[in-house]
């Protein structure tokens, strides 16, 4: 669970690559997504680098502040009262691509169940 030169999330938060930075807060870092799904969609992950929520579930502080900074991207982005999504993707049958926990904040429209 070592920070990667290769992980782009972890470039983005060493600020090798660029990325709007919507928030942060000393555990993570909130930014908007290059091919957003929604009006609205923030990528939240944590600044130190672990593979998915299974490889933190030790952690109970660090994945806390990851979801306090999803709802404080809610309210920034004016969606906490209209509602909105938080999805993560674990291992490939989950969908994720990138091998980074980060979560999707998704909003500004309205979303069907289940999802896709």
């Amino acid at each position: 669970m070592t920070p990667s030169n290769t992980c782009i999330f972890c470039r983005i938060v060493d600020g090798s690559i660029p990325a709007t930075i919507v928030a942060e807060n000393s555990h993570a870092v909130a930014f908007r997504d290059l091919h957003p799904q929604a009006p609205v969609h923030v990528l939240v992950i944590p600044r130190r680098h672990l593979d998915s929520l299974d490889a933190g579930r030790d952690e109970p502080e660090l994945l806390g502040a990851v979801l306090a900074l999803a709802a404080e991207v809610a309210r920034k982005e004016q969606i906490a009262d209209t509602g909105y999504r938080v999805v993560t993707n674990i291992g490939a049958d989950g969908g994720q691509t990138v091998g980074h926990l980060h979560l999707h904040v998704l909003g500004g429209r309205s979303f069907a169940w289940p999802p896709g």
